[in-house]
């Protein structure tokens, strides 16, 4: 008769526990998001993400020497222009403010990677992903004339400074045109990282409050992912896999680890996930009422995140992690 196998006595001290681990969260899997808005010395907090702040470039070239000096490898750029249009100029012209902010934290920092997060809705006077066809309140975005604009966006901020190029506006055929752009414009070494399944989320509430991006009629339901649907991931990853993605993004992370999962199996490209504002709110909220363990929890969400099969995490908990490790 074979001894009883006793799974605990592989879990009797902190040695013993670390020897046989299976996952892991390090500093290097981390991806740190940004805000940057016009003007000098603005640290404006971000009322419902505590700890999250509308930057100044100025101040963003600071955040960027401490996420750098932390060990983070990578953050993610987001603008809020002084001035917002139909046609979401401060997304692709050259002095936009994504594009002043990648400039100036490459010459601050030039080892550190600088991920553009390529999508139209914080430069539009609507708030939606692109063009809309005129007198439309639906919120249905022009599929092929916004995918100009966004290849126009990706192009700008790789010549600012950007080493990759994160499309996230859910467009048909976004990763062809983007790829196609960099091409022609010489950048072919700069990789895509595709907001691949990126879910129609209650979720983002907060972020909208970081970029002033909400919608200013009809939601965004017609081009981002319906919540119920776990194929339709698969079949999004895919056509941008063949489009020439060289990462997928699952957007967002808690709810959605099913999604990670299923995306991790099917692919062997590395997979991000985005640990979204409305997760790091409720985290934060609860924390900051002596509700949780703050620490613990946020490094057991990480932990699910990697257990999930995530290769990188977009999260605005980084540098608190960064400390913690």
């Amino acid at each position: 008769m074979f001894p009883l196998h006793r799974p605990r006595r592989l879990r009797q001290n902190a040695q013993l526990r670390r020897m046989v681990r299976e996952n892991i969260v390090t500093t290097s899997d981390l991806i740190y998001p940004l805000f940057a808005v016009p003007g000098e010395s603005i640290a404006k907090e971000v009322r419902s993400m505590p700890g999250v702040y509308q930057l100044s470039v100025d101040k963003i070239v600071e955040e960027a020497k401490e996420v750098y000096d932390l060990g983070i490898p990578a953050i993610i750029l987001f603008g809020i222009p002084a001035d917002k249009d139909v046609d979401a100029t401060g997304a692709w012209h050259d002095c936009g403010i994504v594009q002043k902010a990648a400039t100036a934290v490459k010459e601050a920092v030039p080892d550190l990677v600088i991920i553009a997060d390529t999508c139209l809705c914080e430069y539009t006077n609507h708030g939606h992903c692109g063009y809309l066809e005129v007198g439309d309140l639906t919120g249905r975005v022009l599929n092929d004339p916004t995918l100009e604009l966004l290849k126009k966006t990706a192009v700008s901020q790789a010549k600012a400074g950007a080493d990759i190029i994160a499309p996230s506006g859910m467009m048909d055929g976004f990763v062809q045109a983007i790829r196609v752009g960099l091409d022609e414009a010489g950048f072919e070494d700069t990789p895509i990282l595709s907001y691949a399944a990126k879910y129609a989320s209650a979720y983002y509430g907060p972020f909208r409050d970081a970029a002033e991006s909400a919608p200013q009629f009809g939601d965004r339901r017609t081009y981002q992912m319906d919540p119920a649907n776990g194929r339709e991931a698969l079949k999004e990853i895919e056509l941008d896999i063949a489009e020439g993605a060289d990462m997928l993004m699952v957007k967002p992370a808690l709810a959605y680890m099913d999604i990670i999962w299923r995306v991790k199996e099917a692919t062997n490209l590395p997979v991000a996930a985005y640990n979204v504002s409305g997760e790091y709110s409720m985290i934060k909220a609860a924390a900051l009422n002596g509700w949780i363990d703050e620490e613990r929890v946020v490094m057991e969400t990480m932990m699910s995140f990697k257990r999930a099969g995530t290769d990188l995490i977009l999260t605005y908990h980084a540098k608190d992690i960064a400390r913690w490790l």
